[in-house]
C-alpha cells in the first residue's frame, strides 16, 4: 500500500504509476533528501514534537541508508514513486515506528522544494569552480600572446588591429559575468522552504530557524505558500546557464572559424579533434561543434520549465514534477562542456604569424590613418574622407596604405609626412591603443591581472 493511500480503495492503474513515478530521475537527490530529513528530525526532537530517542534513531537510520546508497547496496523501487518515499519506506523498515514519525510537521511539498533548492545550490558551486578554471586557462593563454597582432572583426569583416590576448580576454570578461550571475542566483535562492508544510505551515511548534541554519540557509522562506510554489531559483539558474552556453557557443564558433584553412589562426590538439570516415586529410573541430550544438539543449531546458510554470495557480501542482529533468539535463550538459572547452583551449596551438598575415590585409589601419591626419589638425570627417580615397587608390593598385609612396599620400593631403609610416605600422597601431580596455600590452596586462585577481578572490 502506498504511504499516501489511506483514503483509496482501488489500486493505482499501472500506466498511472508509470506516469506518476519520478524515482527514475529524482534519485540523484538522495543526499539532499537525507540531509534535510536529518535536520528535520533533530529539530522535531529538540522541540519535543517527537522524543529525543526517536529523533536519534531516525538520524542514525538515515545515515546508515546514506552510506548504503553510496556503497551501491540499495535498489530504489517505482512502487514508492519518488526519492522521498523510497527513503522513508527504507527507514521505517529498518527502525520501525520511529521512522513513521519523521514526516511529522512536514509535507512532500516542502520536502521536495528543500531538496531541489539544495541541489541547485550545490551544482552552482560546481559550475562556478569550472568557470574559474576556464578563466585561468584564458589568462594563461592571453599572457603568451599580448603582442600577437590579429585582425579584429565587425560584420565578420576585418576592422582594426587587436591582439590575440585582447580577444581571449573579451571572453574572460563574459565568463566573469557568468560567475557573478550564478553567485547572485545562489545568494537569492538561499532561503529554506522546510516548514512550509503542504502550503499553510503547521500547527506544531517547529523551529524553522534551526533547520534553516542546520542546512546552511540564510533564513526560512518568508511565506509558506511561496515556499512550496517557488521555482524562480531553478528558472534563474537555467537562464544563467543559457547565457553561459551562449558565450561558449560564440567562442566555439570562432574556434571553428580559426581552425579552417581560410583563417588558420589556431590548430587544435589531436585529442580535441576528429577525422573523416572518407577524407583522410580532414581534422574536424567536432568538440567545438558539439559544444555549439549543445547550447540548444540548455535553451530548451529553460523554455521547458518556463512553459511548465507559466499557468500554475498557487500552491503546489503535480506539473512541478517536471521541474527536475530540465535542470538535471542542463547541469549535466554544462558540467561536461566546461572542462572539455577549457582543456581544448589550453592545448591548442596558436599561429600568430598567420594572424599577422591576415591583419596585413583589409586596410585595418585605415582608422589610424584618419587619426594621424586629425592629430595634424584636419577635422576627423575630412580625414575620414581622405583616407577613404586612399583606400580606393590602394585597392586599384593592389597596395596597402603603408606601401603607398609618400608623394602619393601628399598628393591627397600635404599633412602627410614621413612619420606616417610609423603611425600605419600594425604593431604600433595596436600598441598605441592604450585606452582603458584596449589591446595595448599595458592594458591587456591590467585586464589579465584583474581577471586573475577575481579568480583568486573566489578561490580563496
Amino acid at each position: 500500500m502506498k504511504l499516501w493511500g489511506g483514503r483509496f480503495e482501488k489500486e493505482t492503474d499501472a500506466l498511472v504509476n508509470a506516469l506518476n513515478e519520478s524515482i527514475s530521475f529524482d534519485q540523484r537527490l538522495y543526499r539532499e533528501d537525507i540531509e534535510g530529513s536529518v535536520a528535520h528530525a533533530e529539530m522535531l526532537g529538540k522541540q519535543g514534537i517527537i522524543s529525543m530517542e526517536d529523533a536519534a534513531a531516525i538520524v542514525k537510520g538515515l545515515r546508515g541508508i546514506l552510506q548504503d546508497i553510496e556503497n551501491g547496496k540499495i535498489a530504489f523501487t517505482t512502487e514508492n514513486e519518488d526519492i522521498h518515499m523510497n527513503i522513508e519506506a527504507l527507514l521505517t523498515a529498518r527502525i520501525g515506528d520511529a521512522g513513521k514519525r519523521l514526516h511529522t510537521a512536514r509535507s512532500r511539498n516542502d520536502q521536495v522544494a528543500l531538496d531541489f533548492r539544495m541541489y541547485v545550490r550545490k551544482e552552482i558551486s560546481v559550475i562556478l569552480e569550472q568557470l574559474l578554471d576556464l578563466e585561468t586557462v584564458l589568462c594563461r593563454q592571453a599572457r603568451k600572446y599580448q603582442t600577437a597582432v590579429m585582425p579584429g572583426y565587425t560584420h565578420l569583416q576585418r576592422a582594426q588591429p587587436i591582439s590575440f590576448a585582447q580577444h581571449l580576454l573579451a571572453y574572460a570578461n563574459m565568463f566573469t559575468r557568468d560567475v557573478t550571475r550564478l553567485e547572485d542566483c545562489r545568494n537569492r535562492l538561499n532561503e529554506c522552504p522546510l516548514g512550509s508544510g503542504a502550503l499553510a505551515g503547521t500547527t506544531y511548534p517547529i523551529d524553522r530557524w534551526q533547520t534553516a541554519k542546520a542546512l546552511a540557509f540564510d533564513a526560512p522562506m518568508n511565506n509558506s505558500l511561496d515556499g512550496v510554489s517557488d521555482r524562480d531559483y531553478a528558472l534563474e539558474f537555467l537562464s544563467g546557464l543559457s547565457i553561459l552556453m551562449m558565450h561558449l557557443s560564440r567562442f566555439a564558433e570562432e574556434i571553428i572559424l580559426w581552425c579552417s584553412w581560410e583563417f588558420k589562426f589556431i590548430e587544435l590538439d589531436d585529442a580535441y579533434a576528429t577525422g573523416s570516415s572518407i577524407m583522410p586529410q580532414k581534422k574536424n573541430p567536432d568538440v567545438a561543434e558539439l559544444l555549439r550544438g549543445k547550447t540548444g539543449r540548455v535553451y530548451g531546458d529553460l523554455m521547458s520549465l518556463l512553459t511548465v510554470m507559466k499557468g500554475l495557480p498557487l500552491a503546489y501542482n503535480k506539473d512541478m514534477q517536471e521541474d527536475k529533468e530540465p535542470v538535471f539535463d542542463a547541469v549535466d550538459t554544462v558540467e561536461l562542456c566546461l572542462p572539455v572547452f577549457a582543456a581544448m583551449l589550453d592545448t591548442m596551438t596558436v599561429l600568430p604569424e598567420n594572424m599577422r598575415r591576415a591583419a596585413g590585409k583589409g586596410f585595418i589601419n585605415a582608422t589610424d590613418c584618419a587619426d594621424y591626419l586629425t592629430k595634424k589638425g584636419m577635422p576627423f570627417r575630412d580625414a575620414y574622407t581622405v583616407t577613404g580615397r586612399l583606400v580606393a587608390v590602394c585597392g586599384a593598385k593592389g597596395l596597402t596604405l603603408e606601401e603607398l609612396p609618400l608623394e602619393e599620400l601628399q598628393a591627397v593631403s600635404p599633412l602627410f609626412e614621413s612619420d606616417v609610416y610609423d603611425a600605419l605600422k600594425l604593431e604600433n597601431c595596436m600598441a598605441l591603443r592604450a585606452s582603458c580596455g584596449g589591446p595595448a600590452v599595458s592594458e591587456t596586462t591590467r585586464q589579465i591581472e584583474a581577471v586573475e585577481a577575481f579568480v583568486q578572490n573566489r578561490k580563496a
